[in-house]
């Protein structure tokens, strides 16, 4: 199928914010088109059957933050007659230490307190307490931040309603909070190191450590989350969920087309009269778009290769854009469930593996450094203890994945692997430390390895090369510190570009580059849905 000469929006990227916000425009009635440069759509969202009868997620596996999303919400009928079925467990995550002790969670906050404050009295209330805040006082707050427009009159009405409340004294503490690592506050907070090593691991799900600033807030805001909604996941796999959102759209009248690639932004005007007026293909072929121009893709992207007569200082603020630790995963596909030392896990969705609070800092420390972390923080994914329907009957699926590793690499924390000198992944580097994994895996796991029917591993760059926007193997396109998040994802105010918008009138900027960052949620993609609808 050939692109059409005109629309009235063209979406750069297939992405979840794409697919999401072109569904919620072609819903409305505009008429949408979808490019995406590789052979599929979906960015981060791929499913694939690495061995025959077991079908593993690449990239992203769990789905709490998209079924509570707005975009979710308003397109919930529509995606279950084009088919998507979400499917929940009864438990939500779980620890595990080395020695094989663990911990597994229901989806229950209360039944997740009582279960803490078994090894550690006190700490169950502590958590209890934390939710009821984070979803109670401090809820409209919180969400509102994440999920309206940084520079819109709504925030600032949010904002004069929150100072009406809580005066100077309490917006200052809520801040203060927010920009609170999570090491300081767990160590106020919490008694055990049990119930610091629970927690610790979920920083590292938006890319910060237990040390960064601002992750007391994310951590404590994942997990309550988690514990509270559970971890949902698309039955038969995420790409379901990517095939439903493009039959909305094409349901719609929309079209979405793959081995498209974008080489520039078409742009008419100069100054503050520019203005984006479609976009131009890599086989030649331009398609105008009367609306608006919407690209899912990093920064330097937009303004180094899409947008090459960007105003200097959007150029400089893009180039200035910088990305965090890389991401491996490992799976494997086994001919039964893992043998748990502690039998109840292997119902649980979604376990960390740590050794404390303190190594996870550690692990964190060590990939900054260009080292392969001596002992990574493992968080095991089991989707077939929600969806059987992955493997084959009997089978199991482990989705691990390390959110310590190195971009570049400068040795091996270890001294165990052997690192190139130009720093680059390779496939010895990236087996080797497999089996590192693997070893840690079955102290918890006894025999694990005779029920592998396959293993599969991904190295940051073998992530890069299945998803340009992961630079360096970023899951989360950018670090998501203080200079980098909510009004300043993707940075602060350059040239023009403020927030979602650019220095180009009709063209937006949307992905986990921009505010509210990275994750399933579609929140950019709603955000500019929504403004392009307006319109």
């Amino acid at each position: 199928m050939s692109a059409p000469t005109e629309t009235q929006v063209v979406f750069v990227g297939s992405g979840i914010n794409s697919l999401v916000g072109a569904a919620l425009l072609a819903v409305r009635g505009k008429r949408v088109l979808v490019l995406e440069r590789n052979d599929r759509l979906g960015g981060c969202i791929r499913t694939e059957e690495l061995f025959p009868g077991y079908r593993h997620e690449v990239f992203s596996s769990w789905h709490p933050l998209f079924v509570g999303s707005p975009g979710y919400a308003e397109l919930k009928s529509e995606l279950e007659q084009a088919g998507l079925e979400v499917l929940c467990g009864d438990y939500s995550t779980g620890l595990v230490g080395p020695d094989g002790r663990g911990l597994a969670l229901r989806q229950d906050m209360a039944d997740a307190a009582r279960r803490l404050d078994a090894l550690s009295p006190g700490d169950g209330q502590a958590l209890q307490d934390m939710a009821a805040r984070m979803f109670g006082e401090d809820a409209a707050l919180t969400f509102g931040l994440l999920g309206k427009n940084p520079y819109s009159w709504d925030l600032l009405k949010l904002l004069y309603s929150e100072w009406r409340k809580r005066g100077l004294d309490g917006m200052t503490a809520f801040a203060a909070g927010a920009l609170e690592n999570f090491r300081r506050w767990s160590e106020r907070t919490l008694r055990s190191d049990a119930a610091r090593a629970l927690i610790a691991p979920w920083t590292l799900h938006s890319g910060l450590g237990p040390d960064d600033a601002g992750s007391a807030l994310i951590g404590k805001l994942t997990f309550a989350a988690v514990v509270s909604g559970g971890m949902p996941v698309i039955k038969g796999g995420g790409s379901r969920l990517v095939e439903a959102l493009a039959r909305v759209i094409e349901n719609r009248g929309g079209q979405l087309l793959t081995n498209a690639q974008v080489d520039r932004v078409l742009v008419e005007g100069q100054g503050r009269r520019a203005r984006a007026v479609g976009v131009q293909l890599a086989d030649d072929g331009r398609v105008r778009a009367r609306d608006a121009v919407v690209c899912n893709v990093t920064p330097q992207q937009l303004y180094g290769q899409l947008l090459p007569d960007a105003p200097p200082p959007a150029r400089e603020r893009a180039q200035a854009y910088r990305y965090g630790r890389g991401c491996m995963q490992l799976h494997f596909a086994l001919n039964a469930p893992p043998a748990w030392t502690e039998p109840e896990l292997v119902k649980v969705p979604l376990v960390h593996l740590t050794e404390s609070l303190e190594q996870v800092c550690a692990s964190v420390t060590e990939a900054n450094n260009g080292l392969l972390p001596s002992r990574p923080t493992l968080a095991i994914g089991q989707p077939v203890a929600v969806d059987p329907s992955r493997a084959p009957e009997g089978g199991w699926i482990l989705w691990i994945q390390m959110q310590e590793m190195p971009a570049r690499l400068k040795g091996d924390a270890a001294g165990q692997i052997d690192t190139p000198a130009d720093g680059r992944w390779n496939e010895a580097v990236r087996e080797a430390y497999a089996d590192r994994v693997q070893a840690r895996l079955e102290r918890v796991m006894p025999g694990l390895a005779e029920r592998i029917v396959g293993r599969r591993a991904y190295s940051p760059a073998d992530l890069e090369a299945l998803n340009c926007n992961l630079v360096g193997g970023d899951p989360y396109s950018g670090i998501c510190s203080p200079d980098q998040f909510f009004w300043l994802r993707p940075f602060a105010s350059g040239g023009g570009a403020r927030g979602h918008r650019t220095p180009v009138a009709g063209l937006y900027h949307i992905g986990a580059s921009t505010h509210p960052g990275p994750g399933l949620g579609a929140g950019s993609g709603t955000l500019v849905a929504r403004e392009i609808a307006r319109k």
